[in-house]
C-alpha cells in the first residue's frame, strides 16, 4: 500500500496508541498529507472496517491535512466522528470535549443531530407547559435570531464562544438589552434541559457573559398630577379603567381581562382572577395570573363604585347602539363592539389623555408605580400595599419602592424621640414625682 500510495521507498507503519495507521519514510518523517488518500483505499479493502469493529468509544487521533489545516476523529459505536480546525490545538480540545461526552453515555444519534433540530423539538415540548404569549415569544425569538447564525451548528460542537459571539454580533447590531438578555434565557434553558436529559454533558451558555439588565427609570405622577388625570377623564368613555388603576393598583393586562361577575356591588369588593392575552392578534383569550398572590380580592371605595355604576350605565347605552354588531364577553372594559381593549389602542389613546391633561409622557405601567408611591407616602403600611399590588412577598414590593420610604424615615425618627425621651415628671407633675420618691 506504501508503495503504491508513494511510489516506493524505504517505509514503516506503525498503530499508535490510537487506532489510526501513520506512515513514516526511513527518516521518521510522517506523511500526513497522503492520510486522506490512504484512508480511502483502506477502507475500499475493508480494512477500516475491520478496525472499526476492533476499536472501543472515546479513542481518538488527530492529523494534519494538505491544506494545513487540521482534522480530529474519535469513534463512537464503531462510527468515526471528525471535526476540522486552523490549529491543532482546537482539534484537540475538541477531541478531549467528544471523549468527555462519550464517557458520560453520549449516544451517536445526538451526535447527528443541529441546535436547530433540537430547539425545534425543545419547544414542541415546552409548548404544554409555558404561557401562550411566553411560548411564542420563544418562538420569535429563536427563529430570528438564534437559528439563522448558530441554528446549523451540531449541538454536541456548540460552544461558549459561538454563543458570545452571537450575543455580541446582536448588540452591534443594536438589538436591545432585553432582547438579547431574553435569547440568553432562550438558549440557557434549552441547553440545560440538553444537559438533563444527557443529549450533552455541560451548558455550554452558562460559560457566556449576557449583557447586565438596564434598569428602567421609575416615573409617578404626584398627587396633583393625579388630579388633573383623574380630571381630564371625566364623561370619557374609559374614565372608570383610570380611576380602577390609580386605586387599586392593577397591572395593565389584569384590568382588561375583569368581567362584571367578578364585581361584587354588595361588599364593594372586586375579584382578580385572571388577565387578558392576545397572542399574535388572535380571538379573546385569557392566561392565569402570574402568582397565586396574584390572585385576589380588593376592596373599593364608595366613589369608586358609583363611578363603576356610570361606567354599566355607558356601557348599555353602547349595547343598544351596537345591534348585532355588539359582541358579549361580560367584560367591565371593552371596545366599541363589544370586545376586549387592544393594549397598543390603550396605550395610543393613554398617550393623547396625558396631553390633553398637560401631563408629562408616562407608560401605562407607571399609574401602578404611582398608586403605590400614594399609598406609601400616606402611611398605608408596607404589607397592605404589598398583597393590594398582589406581590408574592413583601420584599418585594420593598425592593421596587424602597427608595420612597426615606422620607418617611424622617417622621418615624421624630415619633420614636417622642416615645423614648423620657418626661421629668418634677417638673411636669411634682406630687406623682414624690410619691414615686416615696415607694
Amino acid at each position: 500500500l506504501a508503495n503504491d500510495l508513494f511510489g516506493g521507498g524505504s517505509f514503516s507503519w506503525h498503530l499508535t496508541l490510537f487506532p489510526f495507521l501513520i506512515l513514516t519514510n526511513s527518516t521518521g518523517s510522517v506523511f500526513g498529507g497522503q492520510v486522506s488518500r490512504l484512508s480511502l483505499i483502506l477502507e475500499s479493502k475493508g480494512v477500516l472496517s475491520e478496525m472499526a469493529k476492533r476499536r472501543g468509544n472515546s479513542e481518538g487521533t488527530i492529523y494534519e491535512l494538505e491544506d494545513g489545516r487540521w482534522r480530529s476523529q474519535v469513534t463512537l459505536d464503531g462510527r468515526r466522528l471528525s471535526d476540522s480546525a486552523k490549529t491543532r490545538r482546537e482539534c484537540e480540545e475538541w477531541r478531549k470535549r467528544m471523549i468527555s461526552q462519550i464517557d458520560a453515555g453520549l449516544t451517536y444519534a445526538c451526535t447527528r443531530l443541529t441546535l436547530n433540530e433540537y430547539l425545534s423539538n425543545w419547544l414542541s415540548d415546552k409548548k404544554a407547559s409555558l404561557r401562550q404569549t411566553t411560548w411564542t415569544h420563544y418562538k420569535h425569538v429563536t427563529d430570528r435570531y438564534i437559528t439563522p447564525v448558530i441554528g446549523h451548528i451540531k449541538l454536541i460542537n456548540l460552544r461558549s464562544d459561538q454563543i458570545q459571539g452571537l450575543y455580541n454580533r446582536l448588540l452591534a447590531q443594536r438589538v436591545g438589552i432585553p432582547t438579547v438578555r431574553k435569547i440568553h434565557t432562550v438558549l440557557h434553558s434549552a441547553l440545560s434541559h440538553a444537559v438533563k436529559t444527557g443529549v450533552i454533558v455541560r451548558n455550554p451558555a452558562s460559560a457566556t457573559l449576557p449583557p447586565k439588565a438596564t434598569s428602567i427609570e421609575m416615573k409617578y405622577l404626584d398627587e396633583n398630577q393625579v388630579n388633573q388625570l383623574l380630571v381630564a377623564t371625566k364623561v370619557k368613555r374609559l374614565e372608570a379603567l383610570y380611576h380602577l388603576a390609580l386605586t387599586t393598583g392593577m397591572r395593565q393586562m389584569e384590568l382588561l381581562g375583569l368581567k362584571w361577575t367578578d364585581l361584587d356591588w354588595i361588599n364593594q369588593t372586586i375579584k382578580v382572577e385572571r388577565q387578558l392575552e392576545r397572542p399574535d392578534g388572535e380571538s379573546i383569550k385569557f392566561a392565569p395570573l402570574k402568582t397565586k398572590f396574584s390572585k385576589r380580592i380588593l376592596p373599593l371605595g364608595k366613589i369608586s363604585i358609583e363611578v363603576l355604576k356610570a361606567h354599566l350605565e355607558r356601557q348599555q347605552l353602547e349595547i343598544q347602539s351596537g345591534g348585532d354588531k355588539w359582541t358579549e364577553h361580560g367584560l367591565i372594559f371593552t371596545n366599541s363592539l363589544g370586545g376586549p381593549i387592544h393594549p397598543r389602542n390603550l396605550l395610543r389613546s393613554f398617550k393623547i389623555l396625558l396631553k390633553e391633561a398637560g401631563l408629562p409622557e408616562i407608560r401605562f405601567h407607571d399609574l401602578r408605580h404611582t398608586c403605590a408611591a400614594l399609598w406609601l407616602s400616606h402611611g398605608i403600611p408596607l404589607i397592605v400595599a404589598s398583597r393590594r399590588l398582589g406581590h408574592a412577598r413583601a420584599s418585594i414590593t420593598l425592593d421596587v419602592y424602597g427608595h420612597l420610604l426615606p422620607s418617611m424615615q424622617v417622621e418615624l425618627a421624630d415619633k420614636i424621640d417622642e416615645l423614648v425621651t423620657p418626661v421629668e415628671l418634677h417638673r411636669i407633675a411634682p406630687k406623682l414625682h414624690r410619691k414615686l420618691l416615696r415607694n
